[in-house]
Protein backbone atom coordinates (compact mmCIF):
# COMPACT_ATOMS: atom_id res chain seq x y z
CA UNK A 1 0.00 0.00 0.00
CA UNK A 2 1.37 3.43 -0.80
CA UNK A 3 2.16 5.76 1.41
CA UNK A 4 -0.24 8.16 0.07
CA UNK A 5 -3.07 5.69 0.47
CA UNK A 6 -2.25 5.98 4.22
CA UNK A 7 -2.71 10.07 4.54
CA UNK A 8 -6.57 9.88 4.57
CA UNK A 9 -6.90 7.08 7.55
CA UNK A 10 -4.19 8.75 9.71
CA UNK A 11 -6.04 11.80 9.32
CA UNK A 12 -9.32 10.67 10.29
CA UNK A 13 -7.89 8.98 13.12
CA UNK A 14 -6.10 12.52 14.45
CA UNK A 15 -9.53 13.88 13.23
CA UNK A 16 -11.49 11.11 16.14
CA UNK A 17 -8.67 11.87 18.71
CA UNK A 18 -8.88 15.77 18.48
CA UNK A 19 -12.79 15.17 19.18
CA UNK A 20 -12.38 12.76 21.77
CA UNK A 21 -10.14 15.03 23.85
CA UNK A 22 -12.53 18.48 23.00
CA UNK A 23 -15.70 15.76 25.09
CA UNK A 24 -12.93 15.17 27.23
CA UNK A 25 -12.11 18.74 27.82
CA UNK A 26 -16.02 20.08 28.04
CA UNK A 27 -16.13 17.91 30.78
CA UNK A 28 -13.39 19.24 32.63
CA UNK A 29 -14.74 22.44 32.31
CA UNK A 30 -18.26 21.28 33.28
CA UNK A 31 -16.48 20.07 36.50
CA UNK A 32 -14.95 23.16 36.98
CA UNK A 33 -17.83 25.65 36.30
CA UNK A 34 -20.21 23.17 39.11
CA UNK A 35 -17.28 24.40 41.64
CA UNK A 36 -17.14 27.87 40.70
CA UNK A 37 -14.60 28.47 37.82
CA UNK A 38 -17.23 30.03 35.91
CA UNK A 39 -14.91 32.06 33.90
CA UNK A 40 -12.64 29.80 33.37
CA UNK A 41 -14.69 27.04 32.28
CA UNK A 42 -16.25 30.19 29.98
CA UNK A 43 -12.59 30.45 28.51
CA UNK A 44 -12.19 26.79 28.25
CA UNK A 45 -15.24 26.55 25.96
CA UNK A 46 -14.61 29.55 24.42
CA UNK A 47 -11.21 28.40 23.05
CA UNK A 48 -13.23 24.93 21.81
CA UNK A 49 -15.06 26.80 19.16
CA UNK A 50 -12.48 26.38 17.07
CA UNK A 51 -12.63 22.95 16.98
CA UNK A 52 -16.54 23.07 16.11
CA UNK A 53 -16.06 25.53 13.63
CA UNK A 54 -13.56 23.34 11.58
CA UNK A 55 -15.65 19.82 12.31
CA UNK A 56 -17.30 20.16 9.31
CA UNK A 57 -14.65 21.09 6.93
CA UNK A 58 -12.37 18.35 8.39
CA UNK A 59 -15.22 16.31 7.72
CA UNK A 60 -16.28 16.85 4.55
CA UNK A 61 -12.81 16.55 3.23
CA UNK A 62 -11.83 13.32 4.80
CA UNK A 63 -14.80 11.66 3.25
CA UNK A 64 -13.55 13.69 -0.70
CA UNK A 65 -10.08 11.71 -0.02
CA UNK A 66 -11.43 8.79 1.14
CA UNK A 67 -13.73 8.32 -1.69
CA UNK A 68 -11.78 5.84 -4.45
CA UNK A 69 -11.18 7.62 -7.66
Amino acid sequence: MPHSDLLPSLLFKINENQLALETAIMELSNWVESRGGVEIAENVRGALVAIDRNEVFIKMTLAVMMTPE
